[in-house]
């Protein structure tokens, strides 16, 4: 019978500690980086959750609203659905319009600012175009 001339070494069985702490080391990394990314994602998802329903309430607002003629030079506020809202609409006074100039349309400024259940206001600022005679 043959016999190997080869005889396994006694250093060779399997993975000293010091590779076996190296690696686990490694796989520590990368499950904490892999758990902060899936934190962060998890946090944006809330995030834009939230905004969306925000942006839904306040679209709501604005349908609820009342016509047009009706807020000429007003301040108004309420509340609908948890969200306190004001509007205030007053002549847009800028360096390039001249209030002496007879012109059919006159601009306006509106300003919504809505307050959500969380507290942080926010702002809508718009422009629109009145015809003098309907003040």
């Amino acid at each position: 019978m043959f016999r190997s001339t080869l005889r396994p070494n006694s250093h060779s069985r399997g993975f000293t500690l010091v590779e076996s702490l190296v690696a686990l080391t490694i796989m520590m990394i990368l499950l904490s980086a892999i758990g902060g990314l899936s934190a962060s994602s998890l946090r944006a998802g809330r995030y834009v959750e939230r905004h969306v329903a925000d942006i839904e309430n306040i679209q709501q607002i604005l349908a609820g609203l009342p016509a047009r003629s009706e807020l000429a030079n007003r301040t108004l506020s309420g509340e609908m659905v948890g969200y306190r809202w004001r509007l205030d609409t007053a002549p847009l006074s800028v360096d390039f319009v001249d209030p002496r100039t007879r012109t059919p349309w006159t601009p306006e400024t509106i300003v919504l600012t809505v307050e959500g259940p969380g507290g942080v206001p926010l702002s809508f600022d718009m422009v629109r175009l009145v015809r003098a005679g309907a003040k």
